[in-house]
Parts: C-alpha cells; structure tokens; sequence
C-alpha cells in the first residue's frame, strides 16, 4: 500500500496526541551546592539543594560533604569535581572532591595549605587545568595545577599584591586580594585588592602555572597588563567581566559599582562610578556580590546593612549603568547571590537569617519578585549551580 505524504502527517499527528508528555528537560532541573560558615554555628560544611528552574521551587538534599567554612565553591568544567575554599586563618586549605550528582555528595580527593590566609574567592583557567586563589588577609594569589584524576598539586605560584593601601585605616591597614579571573584569552589575571583600592593584572603562563608580576603604573594598557585605581576608599571586592570590554567592579566599603573599560587602543580608566544604595539611605552598608544577567542587559549587587539586592540596566552600546530598582532579601547580610544558567531566577543567600530566598526575574525589566524563601539554612555564603545528569 503506497502512503502518500498527506497521509503520514496525518498519522504522526494523531500518534503526537496520543502519547504523552515528554518529561522535563534535565536542563531545568541543577543541583545547587551551598558553602557555609561552620564557627560558630552547627553546620557542618557544605549542603546541597535540588533547583527546579521552571518553578523557582528549591528542595534540600542534605549535606553534601562535611568541611571546615568552606567560604566558597567553584565546579570544574567537566562536571566531575569541585573545590572549596576552608577559611581558617593561618589553618587555612584548599579541598578538592569528587561529584557524584546521583547521590548528591561530594567525596573529599585531597586537601592542600592554601599558601596564604583566609582563601575567599576560587576561579578557573579556561582550560581547567589550573584553580587560582584569592587570600584575603594575606593578600596573595596561588595557583594550584588540577591533577588528572582532579586532585590538586602542589601550587606552581604565589605573588603577593603591593602598593599604596587606601584610606581607610581600619580595613585598608593591608594589601587584601578578594577576587581573581581569568582573561579571556587566558593570558591573564584580574585581581581585586580591597587593600590597595586597585585592580590589578598578572600575567600567566598557561604552560607552567606561573604569575608574573605588572607594573602598578596607573591607567596603563591592558595587552601590556596595567593597574587601575578606583575612587580611595571604595575597597574593591568582587568584580564582573561585561561585554565590549567592560569591567564591573564592586566596592565594598562605599557601596559602588565602577565600571572601567578595557580599550587596548586607549589608556585604562574608569568611565563611571554609581550608587549600590538609594540616596536616602543612611544607614551602615557594606556591598558584596555583583553578577551580571546572562542576558548582559541587567547587572545586579547586593548590599548588606540595607539587605537588598540592587538593579541596574545596562546600555547595549555604552555599557553605562543605570539604576532599575532595589528588593528587600527577606533577611539578613545577603553576602552572596547568583542568578540561575536559564537566566529566570535569582537565589540570594542572607547569611546571619539562616536563609536562602529565591526571587523570579522578570524577563522584560529584570524586576525581582519574590517566590520562596528557604529556612535553616545555617550561614550561608556561597552557591554554586551544578546541572544534574
């Protein structure tokens, strides 16, 4: 019997309505892994969520692994480990553990010095071959060569940051390196020091894991690595690569976001300075987290002592910031947030109220709108998305 094309459609049309659904894409669903204070409190190290991206709804899986203040949490690219930074002063390591997502727990690999005090942010080099560290009291940067079997070396380089320390004596009294990444040709690294109110670049040698140190000249050009000092006093904390060359730094003792623009035509300086906290605000604020929308049209900064995260709009053709809105986190000293990979939800974690509050993110204006909150979460301060398989 000869069946025309009219008549296969038809067919397949009617077998489309018969069958049902398709279950849901394993891409809304990620497990999230949470870092968290344990001095102090009765946590126990690191936690993990179970995040369904179509509904906002966060549901807890238990404790991942036990560690000590593990204060931040970065996952390799490849799916198969993690590390943690333990923040512990002079104790202070760097763990390294396998992923297994089906169970949701992280089984510890190996567990290195961290060659400095009190690592508070971890990144990646493109290739995945190296972890970079960010000490804080002792303002240096460490690299860790990843081992093929995901255990961390012995680290390959450590340099410490230098120069004039800003104005504020209280927390500025040292260099206190907060934030490191990659550049996107992977030659490469910004850093930012609360310390010295500077951002700052070294070069890395992809072949040997090894920094090399750039001149603190002011203003000089990217291509040949350059230091760039943001308003005294600011304190430079984290910071967010945006597109056409833009640079998005958080200032944490003065509640501001900088944007510097990398042009390697031009010398290097910040074209703008604005406001995490409305005008009317008086109150103690001390800034934290800044991410940008995957969209790249909306950036977004927390603020502890206000307890808000705050919105901005980004212009597609200057990069220049404009004030969109603040939402109340629902608790206490939002030290760190993250926005989900679908771009639809934006997970705040407050640390002192034990919570995590997960706000929907309207897809036309980037406003937030509150969706659930999340109890008993003990000190939460970092977050990281993992896709379940």
């Amino acid at each position: 019997m000869k069946i025309t094309r009219r008549c296969f459609f038809l067919v397949l049309s009617c077998l489309l309505t018969i069958l049902p659904a398709s279950p849901q894409s394993p891409e809304q669903k990620f497990l999230v892994f949470v870092g968290t204070y344990t001095d102090k409190t009765d946590s126990k190290g690191i936690y993990t969520y179970e995040f369904d991206a179509a509904t906002g709804k966060l549901t807890p899986k238990g404790l991942a692994a036990e560690s000590s203040n593990p204060s931040w949490v970065v996952i390799h690219p490849n799916g198969k480990w993690a590390y943690a930074a333990n923040e512990s002063g002079k104790q202070s390591t760097i763990s390294a553990f396998s992923v297994d997502a089906k169970s949701a727990k992280l089984t510890l690999l190996n567990k290195l010095p961290a060659a400095g005090e009190d690592p508070c942010y971890l990144s990646l080099d493109k290739t995945g071959k190296y972890l970079f560290v960010a000490n804080y009291t002792s303002g240096n940067i460490v690299v860790f060569p990843i081992l093929p079997d995901g255990k961390l070396g012995e680290h390959t380089s450590s340099i410490r940051d230098g120069g004039v320390l800003g104005p504020n004596k209280e927390r500025q009294e040292a260099p206190h390196a907060h934030w490191v990444e990659v550049s996107p040709d992977n030659h490469f690294i910004f850093v930012t020091d609360l310390g010295l109110d500077r951002i700052l670049t070294y070069r890395f040698d992809l072949s040997n894991g090894t920094l090399y140190g750039a001149p603190l000249s002011s203003y000089t050009r990217y291509k040949n690595a350059w230091s760039v000092p943001v308003n005294p006093g600011d304190g430079p904390r984290h910071a967010v690569l945006g597109a056409n060359d833009h640079i998005y730094v958080l200032g944490e003792l003065q509640s501001t976001v900088t944007d510097i623009l990398l042009d390697p035509h031009k010398d290097i300086e910040p074209v703008q300075r604005i406001s995490t906290i409305p005008p009317d605000y008086k109150g103690r604020n001390d800034a934290a987290e800044i991410a940008l929308h995957p969209s790249g049209k909306w950036l977004f900064a927390s603020n502890r002592g206000h307890d808000s995260i705050a919105l901005f709009s980004v212009d597609p053709a200057t990069g220049k910031l404009e004030r969109a809105g603040d939402y109340s986190t629902g608790g206490k000293e939002p030290r760190h947030f993250a926005v989900d990979p679908t771009g639809r939800f934006l997970l705040a974690e407050n640390q002192n109220s034990n919570s995590i509050v997960v706000f929907r993110i309207d897809p036309a204006t980037g406003a937030l709108s509150q969706v659930s909150t999340t109890e008993d979460v003990p000190s939460p301060v970092c977050l990281a998305f993992y896709p379940s398989r």
